[in-house]
């Protein structure tokens, strides 16, 4: 195991410094990733805090191999859904461990209950490029029979009833939020004391349902109330996620986990309740690149946290533009060399 991957689970196991760790990891991704050491160079940002490590676009996973190790040892690709149509974004890994790793200790940091899981997911077999299906995977420990979501899509609300009828004490039920929006409108009340975690929005699908109205509908139908209702915050480029719980609370991150909400005209630290591009910096993110610049619109809260409250999808950091066309060049240029 190289010394920096132990580092970092040891970090995960035992927050330290994050400061340290975090501009050693940069320094570790500029050295061995080519891509990213000529955007890091396109920028030309002084970096002496996490805050102004260079933040990569998340569209540039949809069209560059952003790699920090040898291509030959990719063992794991992760994909993003590629409902937009602008094709899907590819996070490659060479071992799962800081990817599992950050998903087990995130969920412990917040006391989230290890109730038996009910996921409203394909499994990892059925769906291989899912980092959600291998994150459900993790949690509900490798059982097949958690997973309710068939290969082709099907939802076995049959089998999802008998399950949760079946069981004496609290579950967990993850989903993603159309996986709730697609059920059957009969009530399915789980047993006293379990919680319900949905994840993703409703884009590619031609669904809008605002969050109250969404919540409301799943407090009924599932009989809990919205105070047991939770949200994880994360995506196919990110190996950690943020979570939230109820309605109008904020998303909080593990310690390994950090977020600058950034002004589009200026590229700098947006003011306190200004809403702003959601820039995050993830220590388990040593493969690919550690900070990246999402399409999210947030506002920083004063308890550590953020609210989300949309999204920009043509939107950029002044500046990130210009380096986003030399990372792409320098991405063909790479491909092609790879190829003579």
């Amino acid at each position: 195991m190289p010394l920096l991957e132990n580092e970092i689970l040891q970090f995960l196991r035992n927050p330290a410094e994050f400061e340290a760790l975090a501009l050693k990891i940069f320094e570790f991704q500029r050295k061995r990733n080519p891509i990213y050491a000529h955007y890091c160079k396109s920028l030309g940002v002084e970096v002496d805090s996490w805050k102004n490590i260079p933040a990569v676009p998340q569209q540039a996973f949809k069209r560059s191999e952003l790699r920090s190790f040898p291509r030959e040892a990719t063992t794991i690709e992760f994909r993003t859904s590629g409902t937009t149509g602008e094709g899907y974004g590819r996070h490659f890994l060479p071992s799962l461990e800081l990817y599992e790793a950050a998903v087990q200790f995130g969920w412990d940091f917040f006391g989230l209950p290890r109730h038996p899981f009910v996921l409203l997911m394909q499994s990892p077999d059925d769906a291989p490029f899912s980092s959600l299906s291998r994150m459900g995977g993790f949690l509900a420990a490798q059982q097949r029979d958690r997973f309710f979501i068939s290969k082709d899509g099907v939802l076995g609300i049959d089998r999802l009833q008998r399950f949760i009828d079946s069981v004496k004490g609290p579950i967990t039920l993850f989903g993603t939020a159309l996986a709730f929006l697609n059920l059957p409108s009969t009530k399915l009340p789980l047993p006293p004391a379990s919680i319900l975690m949905e994840t993703g929005g409703f884009k590619g699908s031609g669904r809008e349902t605002a969050k109250e109205v969404l919540y409301e509908q799943l407090s009924e139908s599932f009989g809990i109330p919205i105070s047991a209702i939770w949200n994880e915050y994360g995506m196919t480029e990110l190996s950690s996620q943020f979570y939230s719980s109820g309605i109008g609370n904020s998303h909080r991150g593990p310690p390994w986990l950090r977020f600058v909400v950034i002004n589009a005209e200026t590229n700098e630290e947006a003011e306190t309740g200004q809403a702003g591009l959601l820039k995050i910096v993830d220590l388990a993110n040593l493969w690919s690149v550690l900070a990246i610049q999402t399409q999210d619109l947030a506002v920083a809260r004063p308890d550590g946290g953020f609210i989300l409250v949309g999204r920009d999808p043509k939107a950029l950091p002044r500046g990130c533009s210009r380096a986003m066309d030399e990372l792409l060049r320098t991405s063909q240029e790479l491909r092609v060399r790879s190829y003579e």
